[in-house]
């Protein structure tokens, strides 16, 4: 039996994954329901594509989560000893385990932004919710990549910190709160913030996107890379975070 599947079996072996990927289809769906359906009147012919994802970064959090508990959850009842001892080389086995939730987190992330957009096509009614653009080809496509990104980063944290509730803390306050404080630091505070993985990611998913009735440029439009170095450089927040977590993991104790 390959690790791969014996990683993929671990992982269905607990309920928590499946309700992660409900929740987060269902708050992203949801929230892409309220935003367009919502809209009414003379504003409903201003209503994007852009619009619909309005609830998918919700669920990438709730995603993040699910890939931190795949490894905390084995450090926290000692089961990751038994990993080890059956596969030695403690890099590979958990580089097995990230491709496993790193694949699939890039599979919810497509259901979560194809099904956002086609419940928005769904109630926009008179509005334009055709994909015409590459932007939002890259809009609904992109959250795939970014989901799957998303969970790299979560492992590598999940091995590094090894419980639960650090880890989660820090995936949620990360990108929700210490990245837009970021800007109130004097002289490089802006920078920090044009530097930082999840506004690039946001960049890569908004930029040069029409947001509708926001009235407002596409959220992380103010970086300073293209929307696919952008990803680029996300995904080496991402590969970097965990090769350090790798490391880390084989020189330490379980």
């Amino acid at each position: 039996m390959s690790l791969i599947t014996v990683e993929r079996i671990k992982l269905f072996s607990t309920r928590s994954p499946w309700w992660c990927m409900i929740i987060a289809a269902v708050l992203s769906i949801g929230l892409a329901s309220l935003a367009t359906g919502l809209a009414s009147g003379p504003d409903e012919a201003q209503i994007t594509p852009a619009m619909s994802q309005f609830g998918v970064n919700l669920g990438q959090m709730v995603i993040m989560v699910m890939a931190a508990l795949a490894v905390t959850t084995e450090y926290r009842f000692g089961t990751i000893r038994t990993s080890f001892q059956a596969v030695p080389q403690r890099a590979v086995l958990l580089l097995n385990k990230t491709v496993v939730v790193a694949g699939l987190a890039a599979l919810v992330g497509l259901v979560a932004s194809w099904g956002s957009w086609a419940m928005g096509y769904l109630l926009a009614g008179s509005a334009d919710m055709a994909i015409n653009t590459s932007a939002e080809w890259r809009l609904i496509f992109g959250q795939g990549l970014v989901y799957g990104i998303a969970a790299i980063f979560a492992i590598a944290v999940g091995i590094l910190i090894r419980q639960s509730a650090g880890a989660i803390a820090i995936l949620i306050l990360w990108p929700l709160l210490v990245e837009s404080l970021l800007p109130l630091i004097p002289k490089v505070g802006d920078d920090l913030q044009k530097w930082s993985p999840f506004t690039n990611a946001n960049q890569f998913i908004n930029g040069g996107q029409d947001m509708g009735l926001a009235g407002a440029e596409a959220a992380g439009a103010s970086t300073s890379l293209s929307p696919w170095w952008a990803l680029a450089y996300f995904a080496a927040w991402g590969i970097g975070l965990l090769v350090i977590a790798l490391v880390t993991a084989s020189k330490r104790d379980a």
